[in-house]
This record gives structure tokens, sequence and C-alpha cells, in this order.
């Protein structure tokens, strides 16, 4: 199985990501409830991602997600 990153809103394909990716953000972002799948998303968030070990593919993934902007909301799904 894999994982997708999709924008919150639009559902746009932002790409994939592995397990061990998925299994940091789980870790490292405050989740809701357990079926929690979205998070919000700005350049400390990639900070902090960063510094906990996400893999290039991950952060590089977020930066163009997030762009100029202030942030944006992302959500996953496994496919």
């Amino acid at each position: 199985m894999g994982i997708r990153l999709l924008r919150k809103r639009s559902g746009a394909y932002l790409g994939d990501i592995t397990r061990e990716d998925l299994d940091l953000m789980i870790h490292q972002f405050e989740e809701e409830s357990s079926s929690d799948q979205d998070y919000f998303v700005d350049a400390m968030t990639i900070d902090l991602l960063h510094d906990a070990g996400a893999s290039e593919n991950l952060l590089n993934l977020l930066r163009e997600a997030v762009g100029p902007t202030d942030g944006t909301e992302i959500r996953w799904e496994e496919v």
C-alpha cells in the first residue's frame, strides 16, 4: 500500500510518501482524533519535520504545497 498526500480542500494530488514519513507526521502533529488524516502545514511545520528526520521527498512535497502562502491544509490517504 502507498500513501498519497492531497490538498485538503481541492483534493489535488501532491505526491506519494513512505509509511515512515507518515508515521513521523502522525507522531509530530497533534491529531484531533485517531481517525484524523489532515494537517495544517506552514514553514515552521516543515522545519520541525526536517529536524525530526523527515525525508527530502516529504519536505519537498510540503514546500511545494505551501509555496509562498502562510500555510495550507493537507490530508493523506492510503491507496
